[in-house]
């Protein structure tokens, strides 16, 4: 069964930086694109960007502030928020996707965290 636990959330002011992190557990980590997601009180869940093994993608509201890493040794993903504005605020979620290309379809992902809250204050 493969479990992935998000952490790293907490409150910052605009401007900011945090480190999300998402330990995944019960598969074999680096055969996996990860994505990750977020949702704000009352919108749908929007994809921010995927890392497979030949790279990353973003969507563009958060290209340049954003970014997304992995080691595989860890069996851990990361995303890096920089220059944090209001409109990020939201519940932030990593997600497994067992094919290797990446897709910005939430169906399209296999495996999902819990979730982790990100607020930023202005």
């Amino acid at each position: 069964q493969v479990q992935l636990v998000e952490s790293g959330g907490g409150l910052v002011q605009a401007g900011g930086s945090l480190r999300l992190s998402c330990a995944a557990s019960g598969c074999t980590f680096s055969n996996y694109v990860m994505g990750w997601f977020r949702q704000a009180p009352e919108k749908e869940r929007e994809f921010i960007g995927y890392i497979t093994r030949l790279g990353t993608y973003y969507v563009d509201s958060v290209k340049g502030r954003f970014t997304i890493s992995r080691d595989n040794a860890k069996n851990t993903v990361y995303l890096q928020m920089n220059s944090l504005k209001p409109a990020d605020t939201a519940v932030y979620y990593c997600a497994a996707r067992s094919l290797n290309y990446g897709s910005t379809r939430r169906n399209d992902y296999d495996y999902w965290g819990q979730g982790t809250q990100v607020t930023v204050s202005s």
